[in-house]
């Protein structure tokens, strides 16, 4: 990498005592660009459009996602097994939460620049969404893969809404009932 011989050359003006030299290197050819913090919520209605569009496929990796209420109903049903904590701490939630759970991500990241804008927002899994972060695909070795079909795989979303429907009581929980008003109201849209 050129970064690592501009580091080597200023490393090296430095020890010859060329200061200005060293900070004229790094200025030039590997300059600080500071991150931007920054925070993004997506409603579970956004979020639905999203992992619908791209077929509960983790854009980064190509691998299967699952309906986020397919999990909370694991989650309800086998408590032991399954187990879910509201801030995710992994002591307490079971690693398929990390797996398999679709999260919207900015393909280039905002605070380095990217949009805000449908393009720009992939589906990943929760666990690759944290190992992006800041990072760029190209710095990460990472390539975008296609959108899966929805016909091949619905991340389990159908037999999920089915389940729903015919065991109503899990409507108690507020996770499960986020996801299923979200796809309640992104069904009727898509439908007419």
């Amino acid at each position: 990498m050129k970064e690592v011989k501009s580091i080597e050359d200023a490393f090296t003006a430095i020890m010859e005592s060329r200061k200005a030299d060293a900070v004229a290197t790094i200025a030039k050819d590997f300059p600080h660009i500071p991150i931007k913090r920054s925070s993004r919520k997506y409603t579970a209605q956004q979020c639905m459009k999203t992992f619908l569009r791209d077929g509960f496929i983790d854009r980064y990796s190509g691998g299967r996602l699952l309906y986020p209420g397919a999990l909370r109903i694991l989650s309800l049903e086998l408590p032991n097994e399954f187990p879910y904590q509201s801030h995710w701490k992994t002591t307490d939630t079971h690693m398929g939460y990390w797996y398999f759970y679709p999260t919207v991500d900015h393909v280039y990241p905002i605070a380095r620049g990217g949009s805000n804008t449908e393009d720009n927002l992939v589906t990943t899994s929760q666990l690759r969404n944290s190992a992006k972060s800041h990072w760029t695909l190209e710095e990460l070795g990472w390539e975008l893969h296609p959108p899966g079909n929805l016909i091949v795989w619905d991340g389990l979303l159908k037999s999920a809404v089915e389940y729903v429907e015919n065991n109503p009581r899990l409507l108690d929980d507020s996770v499960l009932r986020k996801w299923h008003e979200a796809t309640s109201i992104i069904e009727k849209d898509r439908i007419g």
